[in-house]
């Protein structure tokens, strides 16, 4: 199928799980996960009218996006892979939202830069909730005091939750914590659920879902 078709039936996919859920479906978001495809591609996205996307990595992004987003204003884009400190400037300089706020240095900086641009780009918290050691994101038991200086100390707009769960867990179990997290902080959007299971995550209440190969196909390495 074109990606045209394959955006269409990902988002049929998306009312039907909402329904069946009693979830209005405009409250789920398709992130359209872009890193490493080529151009073409994302402008085929484009004009297939898509306008939400996601990038792994800034140097990438700006690659893809630096000189297109402007022709599409009502365009956003989330960064949903690490973020080093030292590209805080230019991603901020790009991003709509960044969702792996994972660590105080890099919530510290990250509130600074805003502070001195006088704007204040929304930001999810990332939960390791797998406590996998070689994967980024806070331990659950870590949110608390987490949220609490990103909010407090550093000033942060934090409007929810990220994960991603270990491969060989059923995801399901990570997008119920992920739920029960949010609801105890009383934080609204849930960015969970990828290609092969977002619509297990819209039952959990996911307001954003992140896929890639079932848009645009495998990814070019």
């Amino acid at each position: 199928m074109s990606i045209a078709e394959n955006l269409k039936d990902i988002r049929s996919k998306i009312a039907k799980a909402a329904t069946a859920w009693s979830r209005d479906a405009d409250d789920v978001n398709l992130v359209a996960v872009s890193k490493r495809q080529p151009q073409d591609k994302l402008q085929a996205a484009l004009d297939a009218g898509h306008r939400l996307f996601g990038e792994n990595r800034v140097q990438e992004a700006q690659e893809h996006w630096a000189a297109l987003k402007p022709n599409y204003p009502d365009m956003r884009l989330h960064l949903i892979g690490p973020l080093q400190t030292n590209k805080i400037k230019e991603a901020l300089d790009l991003f709509d939202m960044i969702e792996t706020v994972d660590r105080e240095k890099l919530a510290r900086k990250l509130g600074e830069e805003m502070k001195t641009r006088g704007t204040s780009t929304p930001c999810l918290i990332q939960v390791n909730t797998g406590e996998e050691p070689q994967k980024a994101g806070i331990t659950p038991h870590e949110l608390p005091a987490f949220l609490t200086f990103c909010v407090q100390e550093c000033g942060l707009d934090i409007r929810g939750l990220m994960c991603i769960p270990p491969v060989d867990d059923p995801p399901v179990l990570h997008f119920a914590m992920l739920k029960k997290l949010a609801a105890q902080h009383d934080l609204k959007d849930l960015s969970m659920g990828m290609s092969s299971d977002f619509e297990k995550a819209i039952p959990l209440n996911a307001t954003y879902v992140r896929v890639g190969s079932a848009i645009f196909g495998n990814r070019e390495y």
